[in-house]
């Protein structure tokens, strides 16, 4: 509805200029659009995902509610993401790579529920993922299992799993392998992870950095990586360079999303932020992770050219072997576990 008022040729000059104010005022209140904004704090290979997700989120919701909503993003290792939002990040919703991460903000902040993985389906995951070997064009290596890895002749790019979960899933991966091949025996499974990680020349902050140091600085013979950041390389750098090898068995990683309760409720975007949490559930959401090559949760959303570039793996959990996952950050990635353990062998 549009606002008028009347001026009269009888009103004097300070009234007309009043009532002009009074006119202009109404005009620019009728005329705001309601906006808003939120903020996502997500781990490093999401950074094309989320560019498209949020992109078409917006519209949704503009189309929907008439507002126009921004999606700001944060990327950065997952478990430094984790502790900016410990430390005051106001983040909306956290979009983490693995579920110990977004347990830490829970524990030490108390801004996320405890029992936040029953708020949303599939245990707050939309998508899952697995971990694949990137290598060189020709695999000169011959790098075909997690057991190769070891191989003393073989370097391996990996970022490290204090800061990043995707150094976590691999660091968790190659445990799992190898456990199960030397019939569940933790000692020699420990052994082998010890050998793995005296092949790793660098340990990057997050996932992305160990994809700068293996496809643009040319370190290391096999990058062990999530499917999508596998994918990524190929179009960035050249399907001439790189191939993908995917082993026989990989570790079923988990990268999980949440409502940051008490950010949203002082902020008053309680309403956006749990709208584009559901909307990561949604059939487009769906096909946006395929096209980015995750594992959607529900593949009949996903065009089937997508589908057909993730191949069935068999997959392991790794709470399964090792039991919950406070059980497994304080045995492997704690100060002291595992982790600091083999690093202090090592050196």
């Amino acid at each position: 509805m549009t606002s008028r008022i009347s001026i009269g040729p009888g009103a004097t000059p300070v009234g007309r200029a009043a009532l002009l104010g009074l006119a202009l005022a109404v005009g620019l209140v009728g005329g705001a659009q309601a906006q808003s904004e939120i903020l996502n704090v997500s781990y490093d290979p999401t950074r094309e995902l989320y560019r498209d997700i949020n992109a078409v989120f917006a519209e949704e919701w503009k189309a929907k509610t008439g507002e126009t909503i921004t999606v700001r993003a944060a990327h950065g290792g997952s478990g430094s993401q984790a502790r900016t939002v410990i430390d005051g990040i106001p983040a909306d919703v956290v979009t983490l790579g693995i579920p110990s991460d977004i347990d830490a903000i829970s524990k030490i902040s108390k801004k996320i529920p405890a029992d936040w993985r029953t708020k949303l389906p599939n245990e707050g995951l939309p998508y899952t993922s697995t971990v694949v070997f990137l290598v060189r064009k020709g695999n000169p290596k011959n790098v075909k299992d997690w057991a190769d890895l070891a191989n003393p002749d073989v370097k391996v790019i990996t970022p490290n799993p204090k800061t990043s979960a995707g150094g976590r899933w691999n660091f968790l991966a190659a445990w799992g392998y190898a456990y199960e091949k030397e019939g569940k025996n933790k000692e020699k499974a420990n052994a082998f992870v010890g050998n793995l990680y005296k092949n790793v020349p660098v340990l990057d902050t997050g996932a992305r950095g160990s994809t700068v140091t293996f496809a643009q600085r040319g370190l290391g013979d096999v990058l062990p990586t999530w499917e999508n950041e596998a994918f990524l390389v190929l179009e960035e750098f050249g399907k001439d360079k790189f191939d993908i090898v995917v082993p026989p068995t990989s570790i079923y990683a988990e990268p999980p999303v949440a409502l940051v309760d008490a950010n949203v409720d002082k902020k008053g975007t309680r309403k956006q932020a749990e709208a584009y949490l559901q909307f990561l559930y949604s059939d487009k959401a769906q096909a946006i992770f395929a096209k980015h090559r995750y594992r959607p949760m529900k593949r009949e959303a996903a065009k089937p050219e997508d589908l057909a570039l993730l191949p069935e793996v068999k997959l392991f959990k790794i709470e399964d072997i090792q039991g919950s996952w406070d059980e497994i950050q304080k045995a492997n990635f704690d100060n002291g576990g595992l982790f600091d353990q083999l690093s202090k062998a090592g050196r």
